[in-house]
């Protein structure tokens, strides 16, 4: 294990190239299953989330080459297996997406219980709705069991809008017989290259970007080769990081159409950017000021599914609302126990009522101090690398191994910007 030593009070200033959407790679990686000819994919960030379902490919049969930094080629003959490890699902929560490609190829998986971050009970109930509605029979004992003489395409409407659910069906029903309508689907960035780069393999998806999905499902996909979009969750994150450490920075490659939302969100604290095509520029006469909606009232910042405001955003912009001048309430309503890392930031210093497990309404700006701080989860640890680097002396951040799987190289990015970050050994 390692842990972040962290000195404070030095501007953000330069050039960094966005990242790959980790949320968007896992999915693609589980769809090469889908095919039996070589798929190889761009873009592909190196942190440990990928890491791992690439291990699990190789233990499922798979082929995984890397061709170069971020590009890599899977080839999957044949399935040798339908039973994914328990240790390496253990890891990871994105496991759960491998359900609906091996199901589709060869009727059976069993599954266990994924992994990944505490942030609360996250429900799977939604995956099992849709590919029962496909054809397929769910048991539950310590392990998810699905078998499936064959799957038929029917008009199914998910319960709620889960993102990895919709990936999971829509995987299934790509290969399908017939046609499948998906309603109350998640729409966001990573759900529509996993879409279009099922189109590229021959798949018939139509709808991409809306919160309904018609799928002509095909006999068999071919290989392809897709380049995985930019992560705006790391924009959103360095726009944050940026403003608030008084920076200046251009990100470069950071697929700007996708901030709106996250503009939004900024423009309430008064913080705006320069953005063309491909490009941000986040300069550093920032006002930092909170924006009262109309007649005065206090603004707040929400979560929504897409297009609304990212939920992995909401940590981030907890720490930035430390830095700015006035109030503003920050309401997670998607997860259960994500704001709880708050208590932390309320000992380095800030002003922060947190009013229940959802709610927290922060008054600013509060010079914070240096802390010693654990990790809970990516987002969460991301934000208090944020709060640590815009702090007064010097932070430890332990457990960093969670803000590493979703944040490739994240010290050395950020010290080639003026940060000053030491990766060393938690003893």
């Amino acid at each position: 294990m390692h842990k972040y030593i962290i000195e404070g009070g030095f501007p953000i200033k330069g050039k960094i190239k966005a990242n790959g959407n980790k949320n968007a790679a896992l999915p693609c990686i589980a769809a090469t299953l889908l095919s039996d000819e070589d798929v190889i994919l761009s873009n592909i960030p190196e942190i440990e989330d990928v890491l791992v379902m690439f291990d699990i490919l190789r233990h499922l049969g798979s082929d995984v080459e890397k061709i170069s930094d971020h590009k890599y080629r899977v080839k999957t003959n044949d399935i040798k297996t339908s039973e994914l490890p328990a240790e390496i699902c253990g890891k990871v929560r994105a496991s759960i997406l491998f359900a609906g490609p091996i199901l589709a190829r060869t009727g059976k998986v069993i599954l266990p219980p994924p992994g990944g971050d505490v942030i609360g009970r996250r429900r799977l109930d939604t995956h099992f709705l849709a590919l029962s509605e496909l054809g397929a029979r769910v048991e539950i004992d310590g392990v998810f069991k699905l078998t499936a003489n064959k799957l038929i395409g029917q008009d199914i409407f998910l319960d709620e809008a889960s993102v990895t659910a919709t990936e999971n069906a829509i995987m299934a029903a790509v290969l399908a017989e017939g046609e499948t309508i998906l309603s109350n689907c998640a729409s966001e960035p990573h759900i529509q290259d996993l879409c279009n780069m099922l189109n590229a393999m021959g798949a018939d998806i139509s709808g991409i970007g809306s919160n309904i999905l018609k799928i002509q499902g095909k006999g068999k996909l071919s290989g392809t080769e897709f380049n995985i979009g930019a992560d705006f969750m790391e924009v959103g994150s360095l726009i944050g990081l940026c403003a608030v450490t008084g920076g200046e920075l251009e990100i470069n490659d950071a697929d700007p159409h996708y901030l709106r939302m996250t503009r939004l969100g900024f423009n309430k604290m008064g913080i705006n950017w320069q953005q063309d095509e491909n490009s941000v520029f986040v300069p550093s006469n920032q006002k930092m000021k909170i924006v009262a909606d109309l007649g005065g009232s206090i603004p707040h910042i929400d979560d929504a599914p897409w297009p609304g405001f990212p939920p992995d955003l909401l940590s981030i912009m907890t720490v930035v609302a430390t830095q700015v001048e006035g109030t503003i309430l920050i309401h997670e309503k998607m997860f259960e126990s994500r704001m709880f890392f708050v208590d932390k930031l309320i000992g380095m210093g800030a002003g922060i009522i947190l009013c229940d497990p959802h709610r927290a309404v922060i008054t600013g700006p509060r010079r914070l101090r240096g802390d010693s701080l654990v990790s809970p989860d990516v987002r969460a640890g991301m934000a208090m690398v944020i709060a640590a680097l815009c702090a007064q002396g010097q932070s430890e951040i332990h457990n960093v191994y969670q803000i590493e799987r979703g944040y490739e190289d994240i010290a050395n990015r950020l010290n080639s910007l003026g940060a000053r970050i030491k990766r060393v050994k938690d003893e």
